[in-house]
């Protein structure tokens, strides 16, 4: 029984309503409406999570996200986190966060995954890391690419939190399964998730209802679109 999720969620609509944020959800039907699978998206923001997990509503599903120990250790977020039955992974103990996904996604859950591992802040798709193919593949289970484009106006690393900013877009735009041929390997996989999460952001870019409201605004924009944001390389530096 969920106790812990529905309230969070209810919370995070209301918010959302509060806020007037204007959130539009494209290729819903791209969540399967029961099973398991593996959610694997861009990372923009600190409320990715909450956006990815927003994307999945339309079909009655709740994501269990895969987050760094250190959000589970934390006095406020641990318990909401432990209660949403999320899954933390210990870069010192990879394995048993990779069997607690894997069994997670057996027993029919939605596991979701940022394969960056880290905020992009050139607000491109980076090098990804292969867990989330490799788990969709030991779990047999769909992979679905996904990216979120908006939230990192209201908060991410390296610039001013702005959680009370009204009117911002968010666009959530998700993938068809990834096909993952027998005998592709893990690299070449990973390689085509990328490609399909870069044409999705990019969608969302250029779909993007607004432009920066001046000079000192443009930091949100990746720099091929005209923006401030270091470029990949700079920004790996």
């Amino acid at each position: 029984m969920e106790l812990v999720y529905p309230p969070v969620v209810a919370l995070a609509k209301t918010m959302f309503r509060v806020l007037d944020l204007k959130i539009e959800i494209d290729g819903a039907e791209n969540i399967p409406r029961e099973g398991g699978a593996v959610l694997a998206s861009n990372h923009v923001s600190y409320l990715d999570f909450i956006f990815c997990g927003l994307g999945a509503q339309p079909a009655k599903r709740l994501v269990r996200f895969m987050a760094k120990k250190s959000v589970f250790d934390h006095k406020v977020s641990g318990p909401l986190m432990r209660g949403m039955r999320h899954i933390p992974v210990d870069r010192d103990a990879g394995a048993a966060s990779f069997r607690e996904a894997n069994q997670a996604l057996r027993n029919g859950q939605i596991v979701g995954v940022f394969p960056e591992a880290t905020i992009s802040e050139s607000f491109t798709v980076k090098e990804l890391k292969s867990g989330a193919v490799r788990l969709a593949r030991s779990a047999k289970v769909p992979l679905i690419p996904m990216a979120v484009w908006g939230p990192h106006r209201l908060w991410t690393k390296g610039h001013k939190k702005e959680l009370t900013k009204r009117h911002v877009p968010v666009l959530i735009k998700i993938g068809q399964a990834l096909e993952m041929p027998k005998g592709t390997s893990p690299d070449a996989l990973t390689a085509a998730l990328k490609e399909r999460m870069s044409s999705l952001l990019d969608a969302a870019q250029k779909a993007y209802p607004e432009k920066p409201a001046g000079p000192d605004d443009r930091w949100w924009l990746p720099a091929h679109m005209g923006g401030t944001a270091p470029l990949p390389q700079a920004a790996a530096v």
